[in-house]
């Protein structure tokens, strides 16, 4: 029997908003290949960080709109988020240097 979905993970505004209450308040890009803290401009090669965590969301209504969000913590300390889309509409920049973060990891939920 399948464990029931936490109330955060059935939509990605949800879920930011449970990672922003976690902590994770920084919001990052991609920027000439490396990751780039909006609020500090600094910029971050992947082995400088760890994703903590990872989610997938798929569109309620259109499979396009799918999207992943990256629960990240740099070496420093900075904690926060990065989204993309999933799939044939993902950005090859995000896809590329997440790619090449060594330090993955995927925790099982609670409730």
């Amino acid at each position: 029997m399948n464990a029931p979905t936490p109330p955060y993970l059935k939509s990605l505004v949800e879920c930011h908003q449970k990672m922003m209450q976690d902590g994770y308040t920084e919001n990052f890009k991609i920027e000439d290949s490396r990751l780039k803290c909006l609020s500090s401009d600094k910029l971050y090669d992947p082995a400088d960080i760890t994703i903590i965590n990872f989610f997938r969301f798929e569109g309620q209504s259109d499979p396009e709109d799918s999207s992943i969000m990256y629960v990240i913590e740099t070496q420093d300390g900075k904690k926060g988020t990065i989204v993309d889309a999933y799939g044939a509409y993902a950005d090859p920049d995000v896809s590329l240097f997440i790619t090449e973060v060594e330090n993955i990891h995927k925790k099982i939920p609670h409730l």
